[in-house]
């Protein structure tokens, strides 16, 4: 076991399968005691239960490390307020929490149901908010800093079949923003991660992904985010993809051209000035778009 994490308390939301599993992992490997959360219920619909987290449990004791699961819905402020009051509990204090957690309902914006919208938004953005809600009570009174880390996407930047998952991973991105600002004072830093990963997930994304890892690789990268060196470093409010041996950052938000009127604007005066002063920025995604369509009509599957 090596000492990254050393003494600190780390709890993982989704930590059951994929990467989140490969996170709880490397953090106990690294010394971390872990909060393994995964929503399930049992046959009966009595208590919830999660094989799959007590599994993950099983692994990290194995090897010699301390964990617990919790078998909670983090889309509720109950089950986030329960994952942190878990290691608390359990453990005595808590260092930093990494929310995974989330679920896939594909359909295009104009077929989408409520249903559909509420649940990928209420899983992926209201889980990692109630999970931050209630780890920054609890790293604000400790007064030693901590770290706080969501997971994003890449299809932030949009998705043709995705706009609840799309909106929800942006939702994510300036929800870690906010963090990282109001609770600079206290010490505690808060990141988004964005993975490209051989996961579940990943097997339904509708082309061959050119960069791509494994769950382990992200995993590494969300230790050091989690270590007391990223948050001497000062990393905080960033966004990184990490692929396999890659790892990027995401710029921050900014304006790119500006134009100003010398009295009110009319149509007619946006219509003359906009093209040739402001203009646009060009979509990545929908040279993406392209090659999906293009692929699609050849028969073949297209490359990303």
């Amino acid at each position: 076991m090596g000492d990254f994490l050393a003494g600190k308390v780390i709890a993982v939301t989704g930590a059951g399968r994929g990467i989140g599993r490969a996170v709880a992992l490397a953090c106990a490997a690294e010394g971390a005691r872990v909060v393994v959360n995964d929503y399930g219920v049992g046959v009966e619909g009595a208590e919830p239960t999660s094989e799959v987290a007590a599994a993950v449990v099983k692994e990290i004791e194995a090897a010699g490390g301390a964990a617990v699961a919790v078998a909670d819905d983090v889309s509720t402020m109950e089950g986030g307020q329960r994952v942190v009051d878990a290691a608390v509990h359990e453990f005595g204090r808590l260092d930093g929490v990494v929310c995974v957690a989330g679920i896939l309902r594909e359909r295009m914006l104009f077929n989408m149901s409520e249903e559909e919208w509420d649940a990928v938004v209420a899983t992926h953005l209201k889980g990692t908010f109630t999970v931050f809600r209630a780890a920054s009570r609890v790293l604000r009174k400790q007064g030693g800093g901590g770290a706080l880390i969501g997971f994003t996407s890449g299809n932030h930047q949009g998705s043709v079949a995705q706009a609840n998952y799309s909106a929800a991973k942006g939702g994510i991105i300036s929800l870690v923003r906010s963090a990282a600002l109001g609770l600079h004072k206290y010490g505690v830093i808060a990141n988004a991660v964005a993975p490209v990963a051989r996961t579940r997930m990943s097997a339904a994304v509708p082309m061959e992904l050119k960069e791509i890892g494994e769950p382990e690789d992200v995993a590494a990268f969300v230790v050091y985010l989690l270590s007391e060196r990223a948050r001497e470093a000062g990393v905080t409010g960033q966004v990184y993809t990490v692929a396999g041996p890659k790892i990027a950052l995401w710029a921050q938000p900014r304006e790119v051209r500006a134009v100003y009127a010398d009295g009110p604007w009319t149509p007619e005066r946006v219509a003359e000035v906009l093209p040739g002063s402001v203009g646009s920025e060009p979509m990545p995604m929908l040279s993406v778009l392209g090659e999906i369509t293009r692929a699609a009509a050849a028969g073949e599957r297209p490359n990303q």
